[in-house]
C-alpha cells in the first residue's frame, strides 16, 4: 500500500513509497510533505488510467532514445532514411540530443519550431523536422518511456506551394524539339506518359511492350550520397501506362538506336552510360532547351503536370488520370488537380435560376403582377 513517512535518515525529508504496476517497490524523497503529498496522489491516478511511467526510462536522452529507434527505420526507402539522417543531424540533435526526453514540453518544440523558421529554414523543412520529432517521441509514448508526447499544439509555418505550370502540346514539342538526342523522347514520355522522373529513369527495355503500346512502371530511382538506388515506386505500386502512338513509334526508334538488346538495360543514360542524374540533366540539356524554346521557370516534373492538364482536355475521368499517373487514391489526384476537371457549377447555377424563376408562379398559375397583397387588412 502507498505511504508518506519521514525520511529513516533525515528528520527533514519525507519520502513516498509505493508500488509499481509490475509488482515493483518504489520509493522517492522530497523536502516537504505537501510534495510528496502531490507526487503520491499524481502516481495513484496515472496508475489508475495505465498512463504510469518508469522514472528511470523517461531520463533516457533524446539522442540515445533516437539510436533505439532507428534500428526500426529499416522497412524506409534508403531515400527517406537519408532525409532523416540529415534533419537529425543539422537541426534536431544539435536542439534535444542531450535533454532527457522526459524533460521535453511542448514548449521547448514550439520555441525550437518558431526558431528554426525565424532562422530562414523553409517552411517545408521545418515541417518535415517537426514530424520526425513527433514521430520519435510517439515512438516514446507506445514503449513506456512517456506518458505522453509534448508535440501537442504546435503551429507550425504555412507552406507555400508553388503554383503548378501546364504547357499546351505546342510548347511541349517546342522544348523536344530543343532537347539533343535522345533526350527528346524522355521529354514526350515525362509530358504523355506522366510518369514521374525517377520512375523514368529507372525504366528499363523490358517493361517497354511496345506491341501493346504499353509501359510497366515497376521501379524508381533515387540518388543517395552520391550514388544509385533502384527501388518501389513511390506508392510502392506497380502500374501499366498505355502510350498514345506516336509515342509508341518514338520509343521503338529510340530503343533500336541508343538502348542495348539487354532486357534489364535502361531506357534513358547518361552519354557515356550509366544512370541519368537530375542535376546534370537539367544542367546540361533541360535549361538550354527551355532558353530555346523560350520557355522560363519550368522543372521537369511540371511536365508530368502538364500530362494531366492534357488527359483532361481529352475527356479522361478522375478515375482514369489516377491510374495514368499512379496516385495512391482518388482523393489524391482531386487534391492535386481537382481544379482542372470540368465544374457543373455553370449548370446548376442555371437549374437554380429556373426553380427561382418558377417560384414565382404560385400554384394556381398566378405570375407575380397579378397577385392580391393584404395591407392593414384592405386588398391592394
Amino acid at each position: 500500500m502507498a505511504h508518506i513517512r519521514r525520511h529513516p535518515k533525515s528528520k527533514d525529508r519525507w519520502q513516498v513509497r509505493y508500488v509499481d504496476p509490475s509488482g515493483g517497490e518504489r520509493a522517492k524523497n522530497f523536502p516537504r510533505k505537501s510534495d510528496a503529498e502531490k507526487f503520491l496522489v499524481t502516481v495513484e491516478t496515472d496508475k489508475l488510467r495505465g498512463e504510469w511511467v518508469d522514472p528511470r526510462l523517461s531520463k533516457i536522452t533524446f539522442r540515445e532514445w533516437t539510436d533505439r529507434w532507428w534500428g526500426t527505420t529499416s522497412p524506409l526507402k534508403p531515400y527517406t532514411r537519408e532525409g532523416y539522417e540529415s534533419l537529425l543531424r543539422v537541426h534536431i540533435l544539435p536542439r534535444f540530443g542531450d535533454v532527457p526526453i522526459g524533460r521535453i514540453q511542448p514548449l521547448d518544440i514550439r520555441e525550437w519550431v518558431s526558431e528554426r523558421h525565424s532562422s530562414g529554414l523553409s517552411a517545408s523543412r521545418v515541417r518535415q523536422a517537426y514530424y520526425l520529432v513527433a514521430q520519435i517521441l510517439r515512438a516514446g509514448v507506445e514503449s513506456g518511456y512517456l506518458t505522453r508526447t509534448p508535440c501537442i499544439g504546435v503551429k507550425l509555418p504555412r507552406m507555400q506551394r508553388r503554383e503548378m505550370r501546364f504547357l499546351t502540346a505546342d510548347q511541349v514539342r517546342l522544348i523536344a524539339d530543343a532537347m539533343r538526342e535522345p533526350y527528346d523522347t524522355l521529354v514526350y514520355v515525362l509530358a504523355y506518359g506522366g510518369v514521374r522522373w525517377g520512375e523514368a529513369c529507372a525504366l528499363r527495355r523490358g517493361r517497354c511492350e511496345l506491341l501493346g503500346s504499353r509501359l510497366h512502371v515497376a521501379e524508381s530511382l533515387s540518388e543517395i550520397r552520391g550514388g544509385f538506388d533502384f527501388g518501389p515506386t513511390k506508392t510502392y505500386q506497380r502500374r501499366t501506362v498505355v502510350l498514345p502512338g506516336f509515342l509508341r513509334d518514338r520509343l521503338a526508334e529510340h530503343l533500336a538506336h541508343y538502348v542495348e538488346a539487354d532486357p534489364e538495360a535502361l531506357v534513358f543514360t547518361e552519354a557515356r552510360g550509366g544512370p541519368l542524374r537530375r542535376k546534370a540533366f537539367s544542367a546540361d540539356h533541360w535549361k538550354p532547351a527551355l532558353e530555346s524554346a523560350g520557355i522560363e521557370d519550368l522543372r521537369v516534373h511540371d511536365l508530368r503536370h502538364t500530362c494531366v492538364s492534357l488527359l483532361i482536355a481529352t475527356g479522361a475521368n478522375p478515375k482514369a488520370v489516377q491510374a495514368h499517373l499512379g496516385h495512391s487514391s482518388i482523393q489524391v489526384t482531386f487534391d492535386r488537380y481537382g481544379h482542372l476537371f470540368p465544374s457543373d457549377q455553370e449548370a446548376l447555377a442555371e437549374r437554380m435560376d429556373e426553380v427561382y424563376l418558377g417560384s414565382l408562379t404560385d400554384t394556381r398559375g398566378t405570375a407575380p403582377d397579378d397577385r392580391v397583397v393584404h395591407l392593414g387588412g384592405r386588398e391592394t
